[in-house]
């Protein structure tokens, strides 16, 4: 075998410094020792890879073809040292991160990726995307390191989490929808509780948040593209973040329902969870540290948070069929919420 590890080195090292001399004193070596080794190198080569005819040996045309590789390899053995030694301090293999769809466009987690990518280059990472429930099933069942979600309406004592960012959902309808006929002062809750409502929701049947379940009529998708689309398409209205639904909003596409007696405007937290069974790894409390870098939510606390902006009065007449919304606002915000660190899990 011509290269190794050792003689890629003092071969690149020849390279840089332009003599074998220089070469060795930043080795740490006699200079007849990087002289022996470059000799060797090219004996077993049968490759000229200094001219020595002048003062100073100089790189033949062969060598400086193979320097562009010869870098990529010192700085592969580079990096697996590296990631070796991280390995060592906690570095987990891989890391797993459940994704509620809504957040993909609007909650800007890729930038800690990007990070991620440059501090543990051989890390391997995986996004998968899954409806709110879907992702924290994903934790429970060892799937996934960390989800980021929307905030619970409670409190789980089997997770941990740290808040890092603030989403807002609008109810928005297609822009020809006839609801927005109406004068904005004379829409009204019961007329939004009569429409056909586009619910993004997980898979299982039961699985509603009772502070965006409003109609009594509602079609479920677990994919906010396609709530998206039926909502462009008229077949009814729906909560949608306001980073996902910008662009529409803007073009016209959307219109945000206007409402007489009720907000239509609901800031939820949202939370990156992991289980408190499963302590999280290097990269995965990195990545925790780099969302928390960009939260506006640093030094709040869980009592601090308001209640949903929905007028708990607005659905005091509901009938008893209807969704019980209510208590979506009345309910107290999430008590004891603790700013949980990367470090305390």
């Amino acid at each position: 075998m011509a290269f190794d590890l050792d003689n890629l080195r003092v071969f690149l090292a020849a390279i840089d410094h332009g003599s074998f001399s220089a070469a060795a004193r930043a080795l740490g070596r006699v200079p007849s020792a990087v002289s022996m080794t470059i000799a060797h190198l090219e004996a077993e080569l049968d490759l000229p890879l200094f001219d020595r005819a002048g003062r100073e040996p100089v790189p033949t045309p062969q060598a400086l073809a193979l320097v562009p590789q010869a870098r990529r390899l010192a700085e592969q053995f580079g990096q697996l040292n590296r990631h070796a030694l991280s390995m060592t301090q906690g570095l987990e293999p891989s890391l797993v991160i459940a994704v509620a769809p809504e957040l993909v466009a609007a909650t800007p987690w890729s930038d800690a990726l990007t990070t991620l990518s440059t501090e543990f280059p051989l890390l391997e990472i995986e996004v998968l995307t899954a409806p709110q429930a879907d992702a924290l099933a994903m934790l429970k069942s060892g799937r996934a390191q960390l989800a980021l979600v929307f905030e619970r309406q409670g409190l789980d004592p089997s997770e941990q989490f740290q808040e890092v960012a603030r989403e807002t959902l609008v109810a928005v309808v297609a822009a020809s929808h006839p609801m927005l006929a109406r004068e904005p002062s004379a829409l009204r809750d019961e007329h939004l509780i009569a429409e056909r409502q586009i619910l993004v929701a997980g898979r299982d049947a039961c699985d509603v948040d009772k502070r965006i379940s409003v109609s009594r009529v509602q079609w479920r998708t677990d994919s906010p593209v396609a709530a998206l689309r039926m909502v462009s398409a008229g077949l009814g209205w729906a909560w949608l973040p306001s980073g996902f639904v910008r662009a529409a909003l803007a073009s016209g596409e959307l219109a945000q329902i206007p409402a007489g007696n009720f907000t239509t405007a609901l800031q939820l937290y949202v939370d990156v969870v992991w289980t408190q069974a499963r302590p999280l790894g290097l990269a995965a409390r990195r990545f925790v540290e780099l969302l928390n870098g960009r939260s506006g939510c640093s030094g709040a606390i869980a009592s601090d948070r308001a209640a949903p902006a929905v007028s708990a009065a607005a659905f005091s007449a509901f009938s008893d069929n209807a969704p019980d919304l209510a208590s979506r606002s009345a309910a107290p915000p999430r008590a004891g919420k603790r700013r949980s660190s990367a470090a305390s899990g």
